[in-house]
């Protein structure tokens, strides 16, 4: 026998606050340590001559471990508990943290970087336990507080630099896989089982078979909403993990003060994702997915622009001028990024419990696999432009085809489904404001004796 046992519609189940908030911590710590070669792999790209390509694996190996163990974390955090689960996931990362402040060669970075990305698929199992506390109507909220964790790289970011500085990489490695197992350790102790999994053992019921945990995942909606969160958080975490190389070449910072200028980034599009889930649950996820990608492909598009020189045949001769965004204005618009990808963060895994409510474990781990997996693929994709086109805003470029990929596809998508549900909806025109227009243009049924003159007069009038 197999149940999925989610709390009453209106009640939240006990110890749902102490669940929600020290996930929260903990998932901080593990995206913290997650995005930990942001800042220490600017140091390890000098040590050891990287090109761009290289530091763009080397950063992105983590984000590939942490994405590709996602599907099986939620899994298992739905058979065996997520808070046990979490536990394993943070001690492992610790421990690999650790070891990699003793790593010398790129092989042996790369293969630390993998082990440390074990912190990265934490997010898996925190939104399978989480969400079994809450009931459908507060999962939204629920979920954006806990997605908020992201604002872990703006902590790396803001705190690993002056610590690299003074001390060296290696010790921030070691003091954050230090934190990270003092965080598990408090995490385990003041947590408890999720409702679901304490209703098993009282009954004695089966979890869930894997089996039909994967079912789910051959419907193609699934893999449309893998689709927006590998835009909204793999691109973010790319992002997270490229902008203090980028403030270092573009704009010539220091590393602290691109560590914190990247923060800029890194917090509105984690602590916004709070936001973002409230305003799905009382506007819909749907249009909240609509801001988010409409205002990305506008802030995708004008940082693409390079900065040009241009020179044009005047009146009084040749006037020469030049076209770029300075450092202000990308920060503006990167934030105005980040906003929107919080948002969409958020309303994306808000229509998993909805669409998915026995299988939250394998859909979602599977979504943020996709999604983790963008943060993998987007900074080698970025090192690999900037060697291929000599162009630092390239990989602005590439954020915009993505994007403007998913909100087409998404439309047409909404639309299918809308007249499927109302074929009615076929039958009016395509623009509302031409529906007198397209009324006059329909043929208008006539009387009898109206035929009877029309049917004589075609005689007449066929006379020369």
């Amino acid at each position: 026998m197999t149940v999925a046992i989610t709390p009453p519609a209106t009640q939240t189940a006990p110890g749902a606050g102490m669940a929600l908030w020290m996930s929260t911590f903990s998932f901080t710590a593990c995206f913290a340590v997650w995005t930990i070669f942001s800042i220490i792999g600017v140091q390890i790209k000098q040590n050891l001559g990287l090109t761009e390509a290289q530091f763009g694996l080397l950063a992105g190996t983590p984000i590939l471990t942490g994405s590709l163990v996602r599907v099986f974390l939620g899994i298992w955090a739905d058979q065996y508990g997520g808070r046990v689960v979490n536990l394993v996931v943070m001690l492992s990362a610790a421990l690999a943290t650790f070891l990699l402040s003793h790593a010398q060669t790129y092989p042996q970075f790369l293969l630390a970087a993998l082990g440390v990305g074990m912190a990265g698929g934490s997010f898996a199992v925190g939104v399978a336990y989480v969400s079994k506390f809450f009931p459908k109507t507060k999962q939204g909220t629920a979920l954006g507080i806990f997605g908020a964790g992201n604002v872990g790289a703006a902590v790396t970011k803001f705190a690993a630099p002056f610590v690299m500085i003074a001390y060296g990489w290696q010790t921030v490695a070691q003091v954050w896989a230090a934190a990270l197992a003092v965080i598990a350790v408090i995490y385990f102790l003041l947590t408890r089982d999720d409702p679901e999994l304490v209703e098993r053992r009282r009954t004695g019921a089966k979890p869930v078979a894997a089996a039909m945990q994967f079912a789910p995942l051959k419907k193609l909606q699934v893999w449309r909403f893998a689709l927006y969160y590998f835009f909204v958080f793999g691109a973010f975490v790319a992002l997270a993990l490229w902008l203090p190389h980028y403030l270092v070449g573009v704009y010539h910072l220091d590393i602290r003060t691109a560590g914190m200028l990247a923060a800029a980034y890194s917090i509105p599009g984690s602590l916004f994702r709070v936001f973002g889930g409230w305003l799905s649950d009382k506007i819909g996820a749907r249009k909240v997915m609509y801001i988010t990608f409409g205002i990305s492909v506008v802030a995708t598009f004008l940082l693409s622009y390079p900065p040009t020189s241009y020179v044009v045949d005047g009146v009084h001769g040749p006037i020469a001028f030049r076209l770029a965004t300075g450092l202000v204005p990308f920060i503006v618009l990167l934030f105005c990024l980040g906003f929107a990808m919080s948002l969409g963060k958020a309303a994306v895994y808000k229509h998993i419990p909805v669409y998915y409510p026995d299988t939250i474990g394998s859909v979602g781990g599977l979504v943020g696999m996709v999604g983790g997996l963008g943060g993998f693929v987007l900074p080698i994709a970025f090192g690999a432009l900037n060697d291929l086109t000599g162009v630092w805003t390239s990989c602005f470029m590439l954020l915009f085809v993505l994007v403007a990929s998913a909100l087409i596809w998404m439309h047409f998508a909404i639309r299918r489904m809308e007249h499927a549900d109302a074929p009615q909806l076929g039958d009016l025109p395509e623009l509302p404001e031409m529906a007198a227009l397209h009324a006059d243009l329909q043929p208008r049924p006539v009387s009898g004796a109206s035929a009877r003159a029309r049917a004589a007069t075609p005689a007449t009038r066929g006379a020369p």
